[in-house]
């Protein structure tokens, strides 16, 4: 399962200033680039500083479209090197199973190899330990599952045409494929019609690998990597021993008798193209990904949207209020005040307390905690902070941000509480910290059991568990404390009049004014603004997608606040002119219930888009898309919550009551 990480960030990011313009990206000090030059060329090595010869290549975990469960690269028994260290990897690298480690693979620089032998795999039918791992691998290929490599920090891509002459590059390549007994063949069998015998499983045993560099202006400083491109082969070679990249292609058939050598050879070559830069080695990658005209479509009908709440917005707040509050201002005597109606009359019971807002608190103190991770971490990748080539880095900073924004959740659901009347501060800090992040945690640990009983890289080791629940209980949980602290120090939050001691008792509502009607309508408007988005986000996740449009993403964002925000201002309106003063809980569910639209869509995407099998694999999509519903319904039930407590402070702070 794909999970953050791999939105990489792209070389070409779209911000706002006035207009949207493409501007290149930058690699952030620490990134810098790896120098190469040939070995044993007069010293030349030495003359150069941390200039190397040796290309190492690294080995990710796999992962597959039909399967949620990826698996370390060493799982399905192929070459390995168990003698070197591996890459120390970040907290976000963790949480979505990369399982980065080096490999047998080892290239010196402008040198030539061809059909290079790397070991050789034998099984025996005999033994039970050989035919298991021969049945994993071929459930690998059965389920299309993908390698992933990586050269100088960059991705070694498969590159093959598609549709209308266009050519996709794909940061993966299969372990296999498979021909059914009906003679159909699967996946990538159908790219060679030696792939032909039914019920027969043929392994890419062989990869043709072109590494593209340009020579430095400066030829000190010597030549830099820029592309890594590779073929999948299947050779059966005459001779397993001494492997030639000949013969037939090497099939897995379920009859075999006897031992069966599965030869790992790879042939490699270097071109030089000073065509491309070093900072924009990944473009070659998203531009095969035709997505951009689709994302200009969801920008204008966002925009679209956006345009028509806000007219609605500036009539209302322009004509309507300014009209009804110079009538209600002007008015000499009590007769004249009791002919008005609407949402004159609910002044004194509009900032009433809620039911149950000990609860809407905690809420808005996490939505608070969400909005503020989520809002800094997509402008660092707008600005390319979090680099493509740090891999993990996106998830990395959300969990650190999340971790440090502690203070503002309590603060927040403290200054609120205390509003509302309440006095159980104790509770209210406890709940604060621990309702909505233990929630998502148990489910996530759920989840984390699951894969850990189907032995899947992505279950998170036992240290990194307790180092993830030492950040939330050592400092995460202290700063909501010192949060709540100021926040129940500072006097409650002032109310522009006063409230009744009887509530106001409240007329007959209509259909469309009654709660869930109206809560239902709310959360349109905002999910029709991010469908689009979302259809591509799920990809990434699911479908192993690159992700890497975030400029359109951050401005996708500021849509889903101004629409969540104007559609809950619309709604909270329209009730009030009911007289329905119990606004607070409906305007955090009108724009939360976008949460619920996401669910929905989150299913049918399930069924129509993916190929998932599996039960392991359904459990885990549901519980993660679970998880991901929840902090979007406190993320947007916040927004929708303090957009219309600004309009109803607002509106009643100019109103004058005898």
């Amino acid at each position: 399962m794909r999970i953050v990480y791999n939105i990489p960030l792209v070389s070409r990011v779209f911000l706002l200033s006035g207009i949207l313009n493409c501007v290149s990206s930058f690699y952030l000090p620490g990134l810098a680039p790896v120098s190469f030059c040939e070995k044993g060329q007069a010293g030349k090595e030495q003359d150069i500083p941390d200039c190397r010869s040796e290309i190492e290549l690294f080995v990710n975990r796999l992962d597959s479209v039909e399967s949620v469960l990826p698996y370390e690269y060493t799982a399905f028994d192929f070459c390995s090197e168990e003698s070197e260290k591996r890459p120390s990897e970040n907290l976000g690298q963790v949480l979505f199973g990369e399982r980065i480690e080096p490999s047998p693979y080892k290239f010196e620089f402008k040198k030539k190899e061809e059909c290079k032998h790397v070991c050789t795999k034998t099984y025996s039918k005999d033994k039970a330990e050989d035919k298991t791992k021969l049945d994993f691998l071929k459930k690998g290929m059965l389920l299309n599952y993908q390698h992933h490599w990586i050269v100088d920090n960059m991705p070694v891509t498969w590159c093959y045409d598609v549709e209308d002459g266009q050519k996709f590059c794909n940061p993966g390549f299969p372990i296999g494929c498979y021909v059914t007994e009906a003679g159909r063949p699967k996946d990538a069998c159908v790219v060679n019609a030696d792939f032909h015998d039914k019920d027969t499983f043929y392994i890419f045993n062989h990869v043709d690998i072109t590494i593209y560099y340009h020579v430095v202006e400066n030829e000190a400083a010597g030549a830099r990597l820029v592309a890594a491109k590779m073929d999948p082969k299947s050779f059966k070679h005459t001779n397993a021993d001494k492997p030639d990249c000949t013969g037939a292609p090497m099939d897995l058939s379920n009859k075999f008798s006897g031992d069966l050598k599965i030869p790992y050879t790879y042939s490699i070559q270097f071109l030089e193209d000073q065509s491309i830069r070093w900072a924009s080695r990944w473009d070659y990658i998203l531009e095969s990904m035709p997505h951009t005209n689709i994302q200009w479509f969801s920008i204008m009908n966002s925009l679209v949207i956006v345009l028509f709440l806000s007219g609605m917005v500036a009539m209302i707040m322009l004509r309507t209020l300014h009209k009804d509050i110079a009538r209600y201002n002007q008015m000499d005597s009590v007769e004249d005040a009791q002919e008005e109606f609407g949402w004159k009359l609910v002044h004194g019971d509009v900032f009433r307390p809620p039911r149950k807002g000990m609860l809407l608190s905690v809420f808005l103190g996490s939505g608070t905690q969400i909005f503020i991770m989520t809002f800094v971490t997509l402008f660092f990748a707008c600005l390319g902070f979090l680099s493509p080539a740090n891999r993990g880095a996106l998830m990395t900073c959300a969990v650190v941000l999340w971790v440090l924004l502690g203070t503002p959740a309590g603060y927040v659901a403290a200054r609120f509480y205390k509003s509302f009347g309440g006095e159980k501060w104790k509770t209210n800090v406890l709940l604060t910290a621990f309702l909505c992040p233990g929630i998502v945690f148990a489910d996530f640990f759920i989840m984390n059991l699951i894969l850990w009983g189907e032995g899947s890289s992505a279950a998170m080791p036992f240290g990194t568990l307790v180092a993830i629940l030492a950040l939330w209980f050592c400092i995460s949980v202290p700063l909501t404390f010192i949060g709540a602290y100021f926040g129940f120090k500072k006097s409650g939050i002032e109310h522009p009049v006063r409230t009744n001691q009887i509530p106001r008792q409240i007329p007959e509502q209509s259909f469309y004014t009654k709660p869930l009607p109206g809560i239902v309508m709310g959360g349109i408007l905002p999910f029709g603004c991010i469908f689009i988005q979302l259809f591509f986000i799920l990809n990434s996740i699911w479908s192993h997608q690159m992700y890497y449009m975030f400029g359109f993403l951050f401005l996708v964002f500021i849509i889903l606040l101004i629409t969540c925000s104007e559609a809950t201002i619309l709604l909270c309106y329209f009730h009030l002119c009911a007289e329905d003063y119990h606004w607070q809980w409906r305007s955090f569910l009108t724009s939360g219930f976008t949460a619920v639209y996401f669910l929905v869509y989150a299913v049918h995407y399930f069924f129509s888009k993916l190929q998932i099998t599996g039960l392991a694999s359904t459990i885990l999509y549901f519980g993660y898309t679970m998880i991901m519903a929840l902090i979007f319904f406190l993320f947007t039930g916040t927004i929708g919550f303090f957009a219309c407590f600004w309009f109803v402070t607002k509106i009643y702070s100019v109103v004058k009551v005898d």
